[in-house]
C-alpha cells in the first residue's frame, strides 16, 4: 500500500490545520531557503514594496503555499467527485464553453496560481484532455500523483517531443489540452521577455502551439474562497499577439496575460519557485549577493 493513501482518511480541515502549523514554524526560521526565494522574487516583481510589506506578503505566501500543498494531496487521494464537490462558484464559464466549440481545439493556460489540482476534476468533465506529465523524483510520491490523475479522463503524455506531438495532434483534432506555461524552460525552449517587468527566460511551448493550430486560448485559475471552498475563474485570452509567429512577441503577450491573472490574487501565486533563474545582466538572482540585486534593480 502506498503510504500517501492515508490522506484519503484524514479530513481536509485537519490537513489544513497541520499545514498552517508547519507554515508558522517556517515563518519563525530566519534563514529558511524558501523565504529567501520568495523575498527575492518579490523584490524583483514588486520593487515598490517596503520591507514591512515584503515581510507581511512573504508570510501570507508561505501560509497559502502550505494550504495549496495539502489541498493538492487531498485531491490526489480522493475520487474526482470529491474535488467537484469543493467547487462553489465558476465565473465566466461562457468563455470556456465557447472555446470548447472551436474546431481548432482549446488550450487552457493555467499558471501556478491557487489550487490548480482541484480544478482538474472539473475541467475533465468537458472531454479527455491531453496533458504533459513530468514524473516526480520519489517513486511512492510519483505513483500516488499518477494514480490520482489517472482517475480523470485525461491522457497523460511525457514532457518530451513525443508528448508535445501528442498535444499538437489533440488540438488539431479539435480536442483540448492544459499547459502550465510559467515554468523555467531549457534555453532552447524559451526566449527572454518581460515577466512582471523582469527580462527573463520564458517558455515558448504554449505560443508555438497557439501559432501552429490557431486554437482557442482560455486562462483558468482555481482560488480558495472565504468559505474554504473554491472558485474557478475563466479568462478570455484573445490578444492577437498570442498567435504571432514571432516567439518573442507571442511569449511577451502570454506573460502579460498571466500577470493579469496573477494580479487578481497575487498571494496565491507560487512565489517560492525560482522563476527568474535566467536574467540578462544579472544571471541567477538566487545566487546573487544583496548588493548585486540592489544594483540590478537600480539600473533596470
Amino acid at each position: 500500500m502506498n503510504p500517501f493513501n492515508v490522506f484519503k482518511y484524514v479530513p481536509l480541515s485537519v490537513m489544513r490545520a497541520l499545514a498552517l502549523f508547519v507554515a508558522w514554524i517556517a515563518i519563525l526560521i530566519p534563514d529558511l531557503k524558501i523565504k529567501r526565494i520568495i523575498r527575492i522574487n518579490l523584490r524583483l516583481a514588486y520593487p515598490e514594496f517596503s520591507e514591512e510589506e515584503c515581510d507581511s506578503f512573504t508570510k501570507t505566501v508561505i501560509k497559502n503555499q502550505a494550504l495549496i500543498a495539502v489541498e493538492s494531496i487531498k485531491c490526489w487521494a480522493m475520487q474526482p467527485e470529491w474535488s467537484l464537490a469543493q467547487i462553489e462558484n465558476v465565473y465566466n464559464k461562457e468563455i470556456l464553453d465557447e472555446a470548447l466549440t472551436n474546431p481548432n481545439g482549446m488550450l487552457a493556460i493555467v499558471p501556478h496560481l491557487g489550487t490548480w489540482e482541484m480544478m482538474n476534476a472539473w475541467i475533465n468533465q468537458f472531454g479527455s484532455p491531453t496533458i504533459l506529465y513530468k514524473p516526480v523524483k520519489y517513486k511512492s510520491a510519483n505513483d500516488f500523483i499518477l494514480e490520482g490523475r489517472q482517475r480523470l479522463n485525461a491522457t497523460l503524455v511525457p514532457t518530451d517531443a513525443s508528448g508535445v506531438k501528442a498535444v499538437f495532434k489533440t488540438l488539431k483534432s479539435g480536442g483540448f489540452s492544459i499547459v502550465l506555461p510559467d515554468h523555467v524552460p531549457h534555453p532552447s525552449g524559451g526566449v527572454i521577455v518581460p515577466f512582471f517587468g523582469i527580462e527573463t527566460l520564458s517558455s515558448t511551448l504554449a505560443p508555438k502551439l497557439a501559432s501552429k493550430t490557431k486554437c482557442a486560448l482560455v486562462g483558468l485559475t482555481c482560488i480558495r474562497n472565504s468559505n474554504n471552498k473554491f472558485d474557478i475563474f475563466c479568462t478570455k485570452l484573445d490578444n492577437p499577439d498570442l498567435y504571432s509567429r514571432d516567439m518573442e512577441v507571442a511569449t511577451h503577450a502570454l506573460n502579460d496575460a498571466m500577470e493579469e491573472m496573477i494580479k487578481v490574487c497575487p498571494s496565491n501565486y507560487m512565489w517560492s519557485y525560482r522563476r527568474f533563474k535566467h536574467i540578462p545582466n544579472l544571471g541567477n538572482p538566487y545566487k546573487a549577493t544583496n548588493e548585486q540585486l540592489i544594483e540590478y534593480l537600480k539600473n533596470k
